[in-house]
């Protein structure tokens, strides 16, 4: 029987989890000629045959199958969400920079928390609407930079990029109603669905996307390059992070993803030669700054609420 994983260790693996994440700005700058469209097939391709494979050694094929047949509408809405993210990611990263990208995806748990005030009707606290201020005038201080620049590519590359928070705020808000419906608790049935969701995004991005690539022009080391974020990138780590967020609170788990743009950012200035301009190092930390406050804030008032309520007597 395989040991209960401790606070601690979720943490470690979740942080590995956002280093695997964060290479795949600087491993695509090691592709030449290839363009986004291409990347994006070639990445989720490989991915979905890598999760096929680990689904399969992890839970069993026919548990898998099992999941395709009976996910219904819900499954494919997740699929469609994962899609997205993988796709507009990719085609974001041709237009602007690695850190302009990260940035704009940090800001997934903002439009997570108003999503589901919205849909779920879940009180949203005054600091995560100063955060959603915050980082509003972040993510605006980074566009003035192509504003400003008349860089058309920028701006298209921010608004693209856009799509993975979206995305991501509206598949964790129909994962959360269908838990409150259905009274789940995180059982290894419901992280077999979320992983197959992921299976079905890379399958549905792969399938988008090549129409657009075709004729596929890389060459063998740019698919090898492509192949290492398929299967390390996005495969390897999707399978951690659900072992790691049984453990976390969701606040902790919001907050350690956050290091994947610190890392991401610092992969591309070391091994991918981009140096942030000031815009994007002011907007970023702005964001960034609203991001982890509000998070801190959260851990903190749930840390305060378990001490201050009453212990149960034990029979």
């Amino acid at each position: 029987m395989a040991m209960p994983l401790s606070h601690a260790r979720a943490v470690v693996l979740m942080v590995l989890v956002t280093l695997l994440w964060s290479i795949a700005g600087v491993v695509t700058r090691q592709v030449q000629g290839v363009s986004g469209s291409e990347l994006s097939f070639w990445r989720s391709g490989v991915n979905a045959l890598a999760l096929v494979v680990l689904l399969v050694a992890w839970r069993g094929r026919d548990a898998v199958l099992r999941t395709l047949r009976d996910g219904g509408v819900p499954l494919w809405v997740s699929g469609l969400c994962w899609a997205t993210m993988f796709s507009a990611f990719m085609l974001a990263l041709g237009l602007t920079s690695v850190a302009n990208v990260l940035v704009t995806m940090a800001l997934a748990p903002l439009f997570t928390a108003l999503l589901s005030r919205v849909v779920l009707r879940q009180p949203l606290a005054a600091r995560t609407w100063w955060a959603v201020l915050l980082a509003g005038v972040g993510i605006v201080w980074m566009q003035a930079q192509g504003v400003a620049a008349g860089e058309s590519r920028h701006l298209m590359g921010m608004a693209v990029a856009l799509g993975v928070p979206i995305a991501a705020a509206v598949n964790w808000t129909l994962i959360a109603h269908l838990r409150a419906r259905h009274g789940e608790t995180g059982a290894p049935r419901d992280d077999l669905d979320m992983l197959c969701g992921v299976l079905l995004g890379a399958v549905i991005s792969a399938v988008l996307m090549l129409p657009l690539a075709w004729p596929l022009h890389a060459a063998g080391p740019d698919i090898g390059w492509m192949a290492l974020l398929g299967v390390f990138q996005l495969a390897v780590p999707c399978l951690l992070a659900v072992v790691a967020a049984r453990r976390l609170a969701p606040a902790e788990v919001s907050l350690l993803a956050l290091l994947e743009v610190l890392f991401g950012v610092a992969w591309a200035w070391w091994g991918g030669g981009e140096t942030p301009t000031g815009a994007t190092l002011a907007g970023g930390t702005l964001v960034l700054l609203a991001l982890a406050g509000n998070e801190a804030l959260a851990l903190r008032g749930r840390a305060q609420r378990a001490d201050t309520s009453p212990v149960q007597p034990r029979g």
